[in-house]
């Protein structure tokens, strides 16, 4: 028995095998699923592991897997209703030809209905630029491949993950506007948004809060469906080691060139929330607020004497980016990834995964920091 919050959770002993060959041990489960694909709701990213048995699953509507394929998980879901999708990448370069990319399609096609899964997330970060091939090809890959799982799975669901901004983050020049009307929904990876730092090179927040509404901002602008979007947040932060460290807690980072910017987060190591959680009581500083970023920081130093600054989103900042949902109308929220907590049975740290996953929906936890 695991208690977290007000959710007890009990370990899951399914009355349906587990192998998911031929037949469908989940068939019956599977039939009554009946949701719909316009609805998303919370979007999971799973990494593999059986951290999934401790969701909070009275909000989860699409999981994400990209760990290792577990029948375990897929039945389960499929009992709560929940959908199960596969993550879709490839070398944009390798589908610019049409029949490869007809080929590519036709396989993870295949794998979703094999497996009894309920749809694909395409997951390709590669740089495009606008006057080349592969941006039409791009577009064409989404297109066709919502086409395809429509057809041959009724009711599946296509993602496209995108950046935090449509303004060619990263090189990423893509037809946002078509990839959108293309497939069911976008989710948009609103984090590591430092990936391209083109002024000081110091430490910031992984995803400040006014600048990623500006992204959303943005994509509304282009036209965009609300109901297309998904807003994603990450329950990661980064650790940058100060080159510098000023009284005004100015942390001057290593200048690591990306895609064309001077300096990036490549500077930095991401780490999950849970390891920050353990370290920040023992830091130099205790946890502090940035007043303009809207989001927490602290600072600690390591074993050899360097100083380090972590930022990251805790259930305030996250809050504060899924009032925006509800006032712009947008489809959904998730976050990467699900795995990122600590689901043991530490009291502190049960506590703190229990505001995580409250502070989704924003009215489940006092906006203070």
């Amino acid at each position: 028995l695991h208690v977290q919050g007000n959710i007890i959770f009990t370990p899951i002993i399914l009355d349906i095998p587990l192998s998911c060959s031929f037949p469908n041990p989940c068939k019956e489960l599977a039939s009554h699923l009946g949701l719909d694909p316009s609805f998303t709701g919370l979007f999971v990213f799973d990494v593999g592991g059986k951290d999934w048995q401790f969701y909070d699953w009275s909000k989860v509507t699409t999981i994400a897997t990209f760990g290792k394929y577990d029948p375990e998980l897929l039945c389960f879901a499929h009992s709560k209703g929940v959908r199960l999708v596969l993550k879709g990448d490839v070398p944009i370069v390798d589908i610019v030809d049409p029949a490869n990319r007809t080929a590519w399609i036709n396989n993870k096609v295949t794998l979703a209905k094999k497996q009894f899964m309920d749809g694909i997330n395409l997951d390709i970060e590669q740089e495009v630029n606008k006057t080349s091939p592969e941006y039409w090809a791009l577009t064409a890959l989404v297109k066709e491949t919502t086409e395809a799982f429509h057809r041959e799975i009724p009711g599946s669901q296509v993602s496209f993950d995108v950046a935090w901004s449509p303004n060619c983050i990263d090189n990423r020049c893509y037809d946002y506007a078509a990839i959108a009307e293309s497939c069911d929904l976008v989710f948009v990876m609103s984090y590591d948004e430092q990936s391209q730092i083109w002024n000081e090179c110091i430490a910031r927040a992984n995803a400040p809060v006014n600048q990623t509404l500006m992204g959303y901002d943005d994509y509304l602008k282009m036209k965009i469906n609300p109901k297309k979007l998904v807003m994603g947040v990450p329950w990661y932060g980064y650790d940058y080691v100060c080159m510098e460290l000023t009284q005004k807690n100015v942390c001057t980072i290593a200048k690591v060139p990306f895609r064309g910017a001077p300096c990036s987060d490549a500077a930095g190591r991401q780490i999950p929330y849970k390891t920050m959680m353990k370290q920040i009581n023992s830091s130099m500083s205790g946890g502090l607020w940035d007043d303009v970023q809207l989001a927490p920081y602290y600072n600690y130093k390591d074993i050899k004497g360097n100083i380090h600054q972590v930022w990251y989103d805790d259930p305030h900042s996250i809050s504060l980016k899924a009032r925006y949902i509800k006032d712009r109308g947008l489809r959904g929220i998730g976050m990467w990834n699900g795995n990122l907590l600590d689901y043991s049975n530490d009291t502190v740290a049960r506590q703190q995964s229990t505001d995580m996953w409250k502070a989704l929906i924003p009215q489940e936890i006092p906006l203070v920091p």
